[in-house]
């Protein structure tokens, strides 16, 4: 199994041209095996849980934050495409973060 990381951009088997974006920490990654992703789509606009990214290779579109999902990588077919920079992998956290922080 390939080792993914935080702020990798991945293509899931069944998910024709749909890209998403890991979202779980690395030290969650490694002690479980498996990871979150939210969706990455293009042509939607930005917003306070729509965060608009670029990868490294240049894979672009809006992370959709609210839209969570566990993957085991052993289970599913999965392959990193792009990565994201540091600063967008911030942004996407806090949003994500963001929706579970109490009132």
């Amino acid at each position: 199994m390939s080792e993914y990381n935080q702020g990798d951009i991945i293509r899931i088997t069944g998910f024709k041209r749909q890209l998403f974006v890991i979202v779980s920490k690395n030290a969650f990654i490694n002690a479980t095996g498996i990871f979150h992703v939210c969706p990455m789509l293009s042509n939607i606009q930005a917003g306070p849980i729509h965060i608009p990214v670029c990868g490294k290779k240049s894979e672009s579109g809006t992370v959709i934050c609210e839209q969570i999902k566990a993957i085991d990588p052993r289970a599913r077919g999965c392959n990193r495409v792009d990565s994201l920079a540091y600063e967008d992998i911030m942004n996407v956290s806090d949003a994500v973060q963001g929706i579970f922080e109490y009132d």
